[in-house]
């Protein structure tokens, strides 16, 4: 599949700036309340509890006042009895981050994305089976070891994953940490090259606020960079660091905190969201949980988005 060049990517923008145009005319107290006001959370915050205990914890997320979620799996369970808990509790999954299964193809992985409800796929950094993988600090080397090409060549995986999800009816979206931002020796950045390189019509944008941010990208920038391109955001808090953090290791990981207690301005960046294309925002928590558990946390989480709405 043929690469689109930088010139390509900068007139899709223009057209999808032109799209959206009658959204910026809306007031931005508007837009950004309703987004507020229809927060999901990625079923990661939650991950643990789902294993234990999935119609439980469903349930209780949706006592919270959720109404909408993204999967990270299936929590041990099939597409179809996952879909089963979700019914039962009143959710809806817009958005599926699942995980290719050993033996799986990708058209089953499509149909489990379609079972759940969801109109969009999400992925992350795609790598194939490696049996020298054993744990996290493998894959975390492996990531820091790929190159510039291996990214361009992991650009022309999501333009064919995004053509195949097209012809099923979902659509693809690419979900950011901090490691696709550190820089080449050319000066641009591991997320610049996916982007441009990846066919805008067929490889949207699921922005990780928190990551982006911490890498020294705020997530209001990359609405102006990409315009039309973000539909997703995930939304989640930290302690200021001193300095920009580009390395996917726990090590060097921020103190993750519950909305309202880090420092980013959700109120800025929920006003801005919708002009750039923004259809859903997911809370998602991170590990390790201090000073609430985790269903606690995402409860905090909701009513601080629901205050600012």
């Amino acid at each position: 599949m043929n690469l689109i060049s930088r010139r390509s990517a900068l007139k899709r923008g223009a057209a999808a700036t032109a799209s959206i145009a009658l959204m910026s005319a809306l007031p931005k107290g508007i837009l950004a309340k309703s987004l507020a006001n229809s927060t999901g959370i990625q079923l990661y915050t939650v991950g643990a509890e789902l294993m234990k205990d999935l119609a439980g914890t469903l349930a209780k997320v949706a006592a919270i006042g959720y109404r909408t979620v993204e999967s990270a799996g299936l929590a041990g369970k099939t597409a179809k009895e996952f879909r089963m808990a979700l019914d039962a509790a009143g959710l809806k999954c817009p958005s599926s981050h699942l995980f290719l299964s050993p033996g799986q193809t990708s058209a089953q992985y499509f149909e489990d994305v379609k079972a759940l409800g969801s109109d969009y796929v999400v992925t992350s950094v795609l790598i194939k089976p490696d049996s020298n993988i054993k744990g996290v600090d493998d894959y975390i080397k492996l990531i820091a070891s790929l190159t510039q090409d291996d990214f361009k060549r992991m650009a022309a995986d999501l333009n064919a994953m995004g053509a195949q999800a097209k012809s099923t009816g979902l659509t693809l979206a690419y979900h950011n940490h901090n490691l696709e931002f550190r820089k080449w020796s050319d000066g641009s950045t591991t997320y610049e090259t996916l982007m441009e390189e990846t066919d805008p019509a067929l490889v949207k944008i699921e922005l990780d606020c928190g990551w982006a941010d911490l890498a020294g990208h705020p997530p209001v920038s990359i609405f102006k960079k990409y315009p039309g391109r973000v539909r997703m955001l995930h939304i989640k808090d930290f302690l200021s660091v001193p300095q920009p953090v580009v390395t996917l290791d726990p090590r060097t990981n921020p103190t993750w905190t519950e909305l309202g207690k880090g420092h980013m301005d959700y109120r800025a960046i929920l006003a801005a969201a919708p002009a750039a294309g923004v259809e859903n925002i997911f809370v998602e928590q991170e590990p390790p949980y201090v000073q609430f558990t985790a269903l606690e946390a995402a409860k905090a989480d909701f009513e601080y988005l629901q205050s600012i709405g």
